[in-house]
């Protein structure tokens, strides 16, 4: 046992390093959003939406909210608009790396909730993605503009648009967050 404890304060210490991972937003009080923070306000948003997704698991959804960026421990957050196939794998191996220290049941759980979250199948992988998808666009909102990059100005309407498509909800929530982002650059103008 008292291994088996000392695994999970190594995993715990090993994974304390995305706290100091930073993202591409910014916050609304002008430095950069840590993925803990993402994940965070993620797992939170499942919880709040539970009610509109009758027969979803949402406690599944929450877990994949928290483990969905674990790869990003080592190498960091790559921005949505420069990832490619090669920081999929370097996740997934990062992944792998981070979560060694934990027995092998943890281990394949683990890797079974993001594998599902990346495969977008399941209604909770869905909804995990979308939420996903729409708390980036959120956080860019509530980020000072001046802090978008030009491409950003397009790219916050199109970003994760797949993801936000399969259920009238979060079509319906996605229209909003899209409106907020046209106002804002409207406002900027």
């Amino acid at each position: 046992m008292e291994q088996k404890i000392k695994n999970i304060i190594i995993f715990l210490n090993d994974i304390e390093r995305l706290k100091s991972v930073t993202r591409h937003s910014w916050t609304s009080t002008g430095r950069q959003e840590s993925v803990p923070e993402h994940c965070w306000r993620m797992a939170l948003m499942a919880m709040i939406l539970k009610e509109n997704f009758p027969g979803v698991d949402i406690a599944r959804v929450t877990e994949m909210c928290l483990i969905h960026d674990f790869g990003e421990v080592y190498d960091g957050d790559v921005p949505a608009f420069l990832k490619n196939s090669e920081h999929k794998l370097i996740e997934e191996k990062a992944i792998k790396k981070v979560i060694e220290p934990l027995s092998e049941n943890l281990q394949n759980r683990i890797i079974a909730i993001y594998k599902e979250f990346e495969d977008w199948v399941t209604p909770e992988a869905k909804l995990a993605k979308a939420i996903d998808k729409l708390e980036v666009l959120i956080q860019h909102n509530e980020a000072d503009i001046s802090t978008w990059i030009p491409k950003e100005y397009e790219l916050n309407l199109t970003h994760g648009l797949e993801y936000n498509k399969y259920n009238d909800f979060i079509k319906s929530f996605r229209n909003i967050v899209d409106q907020m982002t046209r106002d804002k650059i409207l406002k900027r103008k």
